[in-house]
């Protein structure tokens, strides 16, 4: 195979990885820019296995049915409120493909011959290993096999800061001893360990800042994994992820009011002190039913959805779009309201309402919405608590103090679809459910929501 044939076919894979990139940003093109990237991943794939003989065409031909069976399977029978365990396990498999190219040439004396190669065998080694266990971490605590809550360390912060030393030092070993495999055994298990103790005392509230900087951590690893093969499309690609998720992480520290610093060495929010729910909620709490909420929503003009997790947990994006629709052809203005972090991944609400076909114009980011609540008839809250509690803005001593929240309060009624009264991750009692112009519609939130419609259906 020519080098033209291949350099070109490598500039193609970039440009499309980029376009994908671009595209992503936005919900009505991230279709498109999905496609994009995966064509792009797959001219990049083939051409790397033709160009270097590294496999038979039939090895070639049965791994890209195989893999992408696997990968349509996974597609079609995940569940939306899996989607982001799945993201936290597929950021764990990129780590740990990075992590296994490295070793491999680790291990064979005839493919490390340069210090480049050396200095990133030794770097992804620690990066792919801390991505690898981390990611599991996540997922376990994500899928509920781990506790959501933190898990304290002891010593946390000087124990990552002392692992993190010691695999810097048995990268420096890798690269000048590459020939005693003893000290890349000692890296891989320091950065697995550093994996587990960088994630364990994170709670479930955080893990969308998590998952955004294990992706960040993937690309990277992606891109050190190049410059050991020698492959630019690989390095191109990486740093595209790398870069991409540090910038997601970025914007999820800014949505919760995070420090970057305190995601990258596992230090996340600290406990305040212990809220009584009882005196919160002590005979203010208002319970409603769909007739009566169906009554408010007749003569609403501008009514605000705020979805979820709740919403993702109770599959209730079909049943809220047809309320839209419903509302909509009696003339109501209707928005959802869109919270960086709803949910357990960024973009998770994006990704649910856009399964149940919401027009994209329709969905609001929160510092656009805010402004719009005071003029706002009736907001409808399913599921949503951490993102929309008070205590952010109001409470100094509240651990979610300074994460800017959607402002529900400010609607002329808020009307909280919820099962119980139960706290949200942050595990802290919500005032919003005790104001004076709040209704719980107490309920599985799919079942709610589908009553409310009928009631708004029979009124005419």
């Amino acid at each position: 195979m020519s080098d033209m044939l291949i350099y070109s076919s490598y500039l193609v894979a970039a440009v499309l990885f980029i376009l994908g990139i671009k595209n992503l940003t936005k919900p009505r093109t991230a279709v498109l820019g999905n496609r994009l990237s995966s064509i792009g991943m797959l001219i990049a794939v083939v051409i790397t296995l033709l160009d270097r003989n590294i496999v038979s065409y039939e090895w070639i031909i049965a791994g890209m049915v195989a893999g992408g069976a696997i990968g349509a399977i996974m597609a079609r029978t995940v569940q939306m409120t899996s989607m982001p365990e799945m993201v936290a396990m597929l950021n764990g498999f990129g780590g740990g493909a990075s992590l296994f190219v490295a070793l491999a040439n680790a291990w064979d004396p005839a493919a490390a011959t340069s210090l480049v190669a050396l200095i990133s065998i030794g770097i992804t080694v620690l990066i792919g290993s801390v991505t690898l266990s981390g990611s599991f971490v996540a997922f376990g605590k994500l899928s509920e096999k781990i506790s959501g809550n933190p898990i304290k360390v002891p010593g946390n912060t000087l124990l990552n800061g002392a692992l993190l030393l010691a695999g810097l030092g048995l990268v420096a070993m890798t690269v000048l001893e590459p020939t005693n495999h003893l000290w890349i055994y000692a890296l891989v298990t320091v950065a697995i360990l550093l994996g587990l103790v960088l994630v364990l005392p994170i709670g479930g509230a955080d893990m969308p800042v998590v998952i955004a900087l294990l992706n960040s951590y993937s690309g990277i690893a992606a891109a050190t994994a190049g410059f050991i093969s020698g492959n630019t499309v690989l390095i191109i690609s990486g740093s595209l992820v790398g870069a991409s998720g540090l910038i997601l992480t970025r914007i999820m520290c800014k949505a919760m009011n995070r420090s970057l610093t305190n995601v990258l060495f596992g230090v996340m929010a600290e406990g305040g002190e212990t809220v009584d729910a009882d005196e919160i909620y002590a005979g203010k709490v208002k319970s409603s039913s769909p007739d009566e909420v169906g009554m408010l929503l007749e003569t609403a003009e501008r009514v605000v959805i705020v979805p979820g997790y709740g919403l993702a947990m109770a599959q209730a994006q079909h049943a809220v779009r047809e309320l839209a629709d419903v509302l909509q052809e009696r003339g109501t203005d209707v928005k959802y309201a869109i919270h960086p972090v709803a949910g357990r991944m960024p973009g998770h609400m994006n990704v649910l309402l856009a399964e149940a076909e919401v027009p994209y114009e329709q969905l609001v980011e929160m510092d656009e919405i805010n402004p719009q609540f005071e003029q706002t008839d009736v907001a409808i809250v399913i599921g949503a608590n951490d993102v929309t509690n008070p205590m952010a803005r109001e409470d100094k001593g509240s651990p979610i103090y300074g994460m800017p929240i959607l402002n529900v309060d400010k609607a002329k009624t808020v009307v909280v679809v919820k099962r119980s009264l139960s706290p949200g991750f942050a595990g802290l009692p919500n005032p919003l459910f005790a104001m004076d112009n709040s209704l719980m519609l107490f309920g599985d939130g799919k079942k709610a929501i589908v009553e409310l419609t009928g009631s708004l259906k029979e009124a005419g």
